[in-house]
């Protein structure tokens, strides 16, 4: 089993929130790091000093890139589902049956998973 995360994931862990960041060292224990894409590293990062938790919490997350086939599968993801949100779709094609993804958004995550016929957790952060 793997974490996903998506934006509100690494939000959670510049703010400093404990669940977050314990949830992230128990997948580390479990030595399987959690996994996102660049998208979403964009969608949470500004940069400067006020970002060091996140910086320090990016270091041991697997981050995904987005290509150009990756591209088109989410845009045929994002036309099965009648969504529109790229980030949103790339997190789900992360994510297998069996897996947590840790989200705010799990409206979106919910329908882009079942669309794409996978079972997953959906946990807030």
């Amino acid at each position: 089993m793997s974490t996903v995360l998506d934006t509100g994931a690494l939000l959670a862990l510049e703010r400093n929130e404990r669940a977050m960041w314990t949830r992230l060292k128990g997948a580390l224990l479990d030595q399987e790091p959690p996994k996102t894409h660049a998208g979403v590293v964009a969608q949470a990062w500004r940069g400067g000093a006020r970002q060091a938790r996140l910086a320090t919490a990016l270091t041991s997350i697997e981050i995904h890139p987005i290509d150009e086939t990756t591209g088109r599968i989410i845009g045929q993801l994002l036309g099965a589902a009648n969504l529109s949100d790229v980030i949103d779709a790339a997190v789900a094609l992360l994510a297998h049956d069996g897996d947590d993804i840790i989200t705010s958004d799990h409206d979106d995550l919910e329908r882009l998973c079942n669309a794409l016929g996978r079972h997953v957790e959906l946990i807030h952060p």
